[in-house]
């Protein structure tokens, strides 16, 4: 019963910087996944001490959907599927991403996942293993792998199905250490209540699991400026209430919260 407690988004808004930075110093947080195309990305990055790096796995959360080189989703999942991407322009833009990363960390990520989960798309993934694999050879990051169990509903059942199970092969072919199972699916509706019932069903849903899963999660402090351009900032805003408080304790007692598969 491993668990990595994954906050993702990091650098998409200073509200959601300052809450992940929170969390991963009181150790309610074991990694954090970081949209370097964003344009706070220099800046939030400064927040990423030795500390928080000794508290947390820092990641790429591989962006083709909100910032820089980008398709609206459904329009990068069809071309994905119809294997009609550029190859060269998805390559260019994995390869920028982690410069990015390298430029401001002085190090390679931790590990990579994919903000929507475009990580695991067809073309996205085989180019993202086979330059991973050239760059990092010597040591490998880790591969989040979307693969909610059935208990996720139906958005979580297209999730997995969009490449899922394929990235989860390929990465271990290469030699990729991977994340098992993913919690933390939900339509971001509802309040801090239904937030600490959701998250009580994933930690029950954790202890069952075999393998490390990771439990994805989307918090941001709630600030005048936090809800600009965000449409989930209430969702944000109750995640990381729950998280910050005592129920915290209890709902995770029983799970070993760890960094990394």
């Amino acid at each position: 019963m491993n668990l990595i407690i994954c906050a993702d988004d990091f650098a998409q808004s200073p509200a959601i910087d300052t809450a992940i930075v929170s969390l991963i110093e009181n150790n309610r947080l074991t990694a954090a996944s970081c949209m370097v195309n964003s344009p706070h990305w220099a800046s939030s990055a400064k927040l990423l001490t030795s500390d928080i790096r000794s508290k947390a796995h820092i990641g790429l959360h591989l962006d083709f959907t909100l910032f820089g080189y980008r398709y609206p989703h459904s329009v990068l999942t069809l071309l994905s599927l119809l294997r009609c991407l550029p190859k060269a322009a998805i390559q260019n833009s994995i390869e920028h991403q982690l410069n990015q990363f390298e430029l401001a960390l002085g190090t390679q990520p931790d590990y990579v996942d994919g903000h929507q989960h475009v990580h695991q798309l067809p073309q996205i993934r085989q180019v993202l293993l086979s330059i991973l694999k050239r760059r990092y050879h010597k040591q490998l990051p880790w591969i989040r792998i979307a693969k909610p169990n059935n208990e996720s509903g139906i958005k979580g059942r297209i999730i997995k199905m969009l490449g899922a199970t394929a990235l989860e092969r390929e990465a271990k072919q290469l030699g990729f250490k991977c994340s098992s199972g993913l919690l933390g699916v939900y339509n971001f509706s509802g309040d801090v209540h239904d937030y600490k019932k959701r998250l009580i069903d994933w930690a029950t849903q954790a202890k069952k699991s075999v393998g490390t899963s990771v439990l994805m999660c989307h918090p941001a402090m709630e600030t005048a400026e936090g809800h600009m351009n965000d449409p989930i900032y209430p969702a944000r805003v109750n995640e990381f209430s729950v998280l910050n408080s005592d129920a915290f304790g209890t709902i995770f007692n029983e799970i070993n919260i760890v960094r990394e598969p």
